[in-house]
């Protein structure tokens, strides 16, 4: 009688109760100092599958995929493409952008684009980017950025989340709140036609940023990625084709 094929962890490849695939979790032990919430975490990490793949694609971060999605359905981060990645740490969104907009130029018969990518800290050399410790809440911001890329940019794109307090209601304001300041910039920095891509949460408060948006953008849309996760209320708002800084 011939025996049924076993996976790698000595499951049969055939059932289907599943608990060959639990085996296939890692589980974290508590250990001391450690609280509870910091466990799950990291255990959520260990087994997170956008998680692994982003390491083993010398990514930075699980969060290059989400801009992936969101460049796979709106098409903005085309060849020649200057843009601008607000609180770019540690750089993922960044490294996505530079491949599709051409940064390094190794793309035959397309248009070189170029990557800047700001944020407070330092951020480690991202290969096809030029990476500045920049405040863009700083008075003089939006010249700096127009000065280095030598004019208004393509797109300009934030992943940025405030400090969590804890309290969702807080929490929600404050990154409407810095979605907000982003998209003003925008506005300052972008060139007619351009596009402006932003994290924020949903939960009511974002309201007012939609109603900003379509005044200043002939389309504005809302998507979340299948990299976010399910239990997040994250969601991300594309307003493409900037009508001007006069509107």
């Amino acid at each position: 009688m011939a025996k049924s094929p076993t996976g790698p962890n000595g499951s049969k490849a055939g059932n289907t109760s599943g608990r060959g695939q639990r085996d296939l979790k890692v589980k974290v032990k508590s250990a001391r100092g450690r609280t509870m919430s910091s466990t799950l975490w990291l255990q959520r990490q260990l087994n997170d599958p956008y998680v692994k793949r982003a390491k083993a694609e010398g990514l930075r971060g699980r969060a290059a995929f989400k801009i992936s999605e969101i460049d796979d359905k709106y098409r903005f981060l085309t060849p020649g493409k200057r843009v601008v990645d607000l609180g770019c740490a540690p750089g993922g969104w960044c490294q996505i952008a530079a491949k599709r907009v051409n940064a390094l130029g190794d793309r035959v018969g397309k248009a070189q684009g170029y990557v800047l990518g700001v944020d407070i800290q330092e951020v480690e050399p991202i290969l096809g980017c030029e990476l500045h410790v920049l405040d863009f809440l700083d008075e003089g911001a939006d010249d700096k950025v127009k000065e280095w890329l030598g004019g208004p940019a393509d797109v300009v794109m934030s992943d940025m989340a405030a400090a969590s307090c804890g309290h969702k209601q807080t929490d929600h304001m404050r990154i409407i709140a810095l979605c907000e300041a982003a998209a003003y910039f925008a506005f300052d920095v972008l060139e007619e036609g351009g596009v402006f891509v932003a994290k924020v949460l949903a939960g009511g408060a974002e309201g007012e940023l939609q109603h900003i948006l379509k005044q200043r953008f002939k389309k504005v849309a809302n998507f979340k990625p299948g990299a976010s996760r399910s239990d997040s209320s994250e969601k991300f708002v594309v307003a493409q084709g900037f009508k001007g800084r006069d509107v």
